[in-house]
């Protein structure tokens, strides 16, 4: 029986975790940039956050089924305020930095320290955000997951791309360890949050078995349903395709239009309000428009920003058109992720998504890899400026692709799944 009650406690400790990975947006990449200006090497860093996507998304799955998804949460929780508070400690005792050097790290031990810590906070996020998701379904009646979605991603938004990217670069452009230390206060009070939490929020278990014959439980759900597997596709080609950008959006930004740290939080910043304001009407538009019109659509609105971007004149544009972006993405979101809240077993839930965010979340170390190679290579051939503006273009052409392969099947899609199969 979903107890409404909690979900107020339960938004504000995502809006706290998110404050946190809004600081960190801007932190890990913009660091990595002080170390060296090599874009593979930058690249690296989130590619540290993201990687454990791949590695750990179905294992994340399993444990989300067996255990108390609050306490798994809480855990997480403390893992990352652990990480964070270490990071921090290796900047402090680092500095001065060095200037940093056109290929190598002007700090290697600091580099890979660095990278450590983000593996664990990458880890971490991967069980959390799996629990997370799972939990969402205990707190409100299942009419009102749309409503419950757009009020969350609304609130995690205002910290993780509005108030958490501009603070980062306030921060980082003051004293540079002090995001790291911030971070690890925001997890630890989120983590507070978590624990007054109260309610049953261990699934009962369908089966008894080993790991191995639990994800092929899980297995057996989504192969089972192949509009699911539809939208894990389609999500896991637009993430590959939205990471390729963000590395060369932050060299852009820099080189191309002469902006720094915290103009850059700034553009951040209007990104989210686009997608705050997506959130809040997410649920409104999804109703007029019905499930599959919206999702054709907002899949549609992402190749155009994608093919706006890189000809963006300054930061003003620049914003805009992230806030076009994120808006559109925030609707597409609580459409694919409302239906699978909805449409997966209690019971399945946590393995089920697992594996969906395996195929969806496991494509951004790619995309992330990608654009660092991209620029690499393109430098061969054309000017810096051009070579940091390929990977929108190929982002652009991905996505346009994409959205004339899925139009058909998100026309057809989003019907009611009544039982496991």
């Amino acid at each position: 029986m979903a107890d409404r009650s909690l979900l107020p406690r339960f938004i504000a400790a995502s809006g706290m975790t998110n404050l946190a990975d809004g600081i960190a947006v801007v932190v890990w990449a913009w660091i990595a940039s002080l170390l060296t200006r090599d874009p593979v090497l930058i690249a690296l860093m989130p590619i540290a956050l993201r990687l454990p996507w791949f590695l750990f998304a179905l294992p994340a799955g399993v444990v989300t089924d067996r255990v108390d998804r609050r306490l798994l949460i809480l855990g997480m929780d403390v893992l990352r305020a652990a990480a964070f508070a270490a990071a921090g400690l290796c900047v402090w005792m680092s500095m001065p930095l060095t200037p940093a050097p056109d290929t190598g790290t002007a700090n290697p031990m600091l580099f890979y320290a660095l990278l450590s810590c983000a593996l664990f906070v990458g880890t971490a996020e991967v069980f959390r955000d799996n629990a997370a998701q799972t939990i969402l379904p205990a707190l409100v009646p299942h009419a009102q997951l749309e409503q419950a979605n757009g009020q969350l991603w609304s609130v995690e938004l205002v910290g993780n791309s509005l108030l958490g990217p501009a603070l980062g670069a306030f921060l980082i452009a003051a004293v540079i360890w002090t995001p790291f230390a911030l971070n690890a206060a925001m997890f630890a009070l989120a983590a507070l949050l978590v624990l007054s939490l109260s309610g049953p929020f261990k699934p009962t278990r369908t089966s008894q078995g080993s790991w191995r014959s639990d994800l092929a439980e899980g297995w057996r759900f989504l192969r089972g349903h192949p509009f699911l597997m539809v939208l894990a596709v389609i999500t896991g080609i637009w993430n590959l395709l939205h990471q390729m950008v963000v590395i060369a959006l932050i060299l852009h930004v820099q080189e191309n239009l002469g902006i720094g740290a915290q103009g850059y939080g700034l553009i951040l910043a209007a990104g989210a309000v686009g997608g705050i304001a997506g959130g809040i009407v997410a649920a409104r538009v999804v109703k007029m428009m019905g499930q599959n019109a919206a999702a054709q659509w907002m899949t549609l609105a992402s190749a155009v920003a994608f093919a706006i971007m890189p000809f963006a004149p300054n930061g003003y544009v620049l914003a805009l058109v992230l806030a076009m972006f994120e808006f559109t993405g925030l609707i597409w979101n609580t459409v694919s992720v409302s239906y699978r809240q909805r449409s997966i077993p209690d019971a399945l839930l946590g393995r089920v998504n697992s594996i969906y965010r395996l195929l969806a979340w496991g494509m951004m170390p790619i995309g992330l890899l990608l654009s660092g190679l991209i620029v690499r290579w393109s430098e061969g051939a054309v000017t810096r400026d051009l070579a940091l503006i390929t990977p929108f273009v190929l982002a652009a052409l991905g996505a346009t692709a994409l959205t004339a392969l899925a139009w058909r099947p998100l026309g057809r899609g989003f019907k009611p799944i009544s039982a496991p199969q």
